[in-house]
């Protein structure tokens, strides 16, 4: 990811992660009631994790942004775009939020503000998410952006937080579908 990406909203700052960011993160995901929603999060969450967890978002060709609450100058989730199809203008991604920040919009606002970079700077056609079954607020909150249903991945993770079994919900959303 281009360091110097950084996408304002009204109460928000994605960019990407510093390693001043590392107790921000283990505040927001050494927490059972985020990391149970999150497939490759372990719990619990510990400072080395989020420390390998930032030098590999640094490393890697993801774009995989803090969210930034202005008014606290502080790291509240983190959400990415990684590009599995450059030839057909595709990614996937999510999000997630400190349970803290929850029910005031500031996912909605991120998600909605990643979506639009990806279609209008990335130039991406296609957008893919998964969630669990028990992520309701995930899938509503994909829906009220034009995403789609589109099928059950089986098995698809052994959550790493729960060591449990879990299917993979997809969702997908086209540029002409996307609703602002």
């Amino acid at each position: 990811m281009d360091k110097d990406i950084i996408i304002e909203t009204a109460r928000l700052i994605l960019r990407k992660f510093k390693i001043e960011d590392a107790n921000d993160i283990v505040e927001g995901l050494n927490n059972i009631n985020v990391s149970h929603f999150l497939a490759r999060v372990p719990y619990p969450y510990t400072k080395e994790d989020a420390i390998y967890f930032i030098n590999e978002s640094l490393n890697n060709n993801s774009y995989n942004f803090a969210i930034e609450l202005k008014s606290e100058n502080k790291v509240i989730g983190g959400t990415e775009l990684t590009i599995i199809d450059t030839d057909n203008g595709i990614a996937t991604g999510g999000i997630w939020i400190n349970e803290k920040y929850w029910g005031k919009g500031y996912g909605t606002e991120a998600f909605g503000a990643r979506i639009k970079y990806a279609f209008e700077e990335l130039g991406l056609r296609r957008l893919e998410n998964g969630y669990f079954k028990e992520n309701e607020k995930s899938h509503k909150m994909q829906l009220r952006f034009g995403y789609k249903d589109e099928g059950i991945r089986r098995q698809r993770f052994i959550s790493k937080s729960s060591n449990k079994l879990e299917d993979e919900y997809i969702t997908g959303l086209l540029k002409d579908e996307w609703i602002r």
